[in-house]
């Protein structure tokens, strides 16, 4: 959720660009530009819990000043390896835990005997 201040900056001086498929916001701020190095300013209000791996690639490159373009004029391919979105799962019960981390019941593997220590 966005601070009041946040909320009061994008109602005064935002200017509504889109939004993605998570149904996050972009922003971008009307008039000339005071951000850094004379840029406009650029900002995301996400919906729901913060979280920057909700940010698709093309809004990211976008927010990032790579391009000027908006997504829907980028000519960006989705790559055949691409998964969709996953949260971030740290600290719930769907978290990775390797065997041998202390909160994980499996045990740790034993080396699989094709290590050899380098002798001089």
């Amino acid at each position: 959720m966005a601070t009041i201040g946040t909320r009061l900056f994008t109602w005064w001086r935002g200017e509504p660009v889109g939004e993605d498929q998570f149904g996050n916001r972009y922003y971008r701020e009307k008039g000339k530009p005071t951000g850094p190095v004379g840029r406009e300013r650029r900002w995301v209000l996400y919906k729901g819990e913060p979280e920057a791996s909700k940010v698709p690639s093309a809004w990211h490159i976008w927010l990032h000043y790579t391009t000027d373009k908006l997504p829907d004029q980028q000519d960006v391919d989705r790559k055949s390896w691409e998964e969709e979105h996953l949260p971030n799962l740290t600290g719930t019960e769907f978290a990775y835990r390797p065997g041998g981390a202390i909160n994980s019941d499996a045990t740790r593997q034993k080396g699989t005997g094709d290590y050899q220590a380098w002798k001089p």
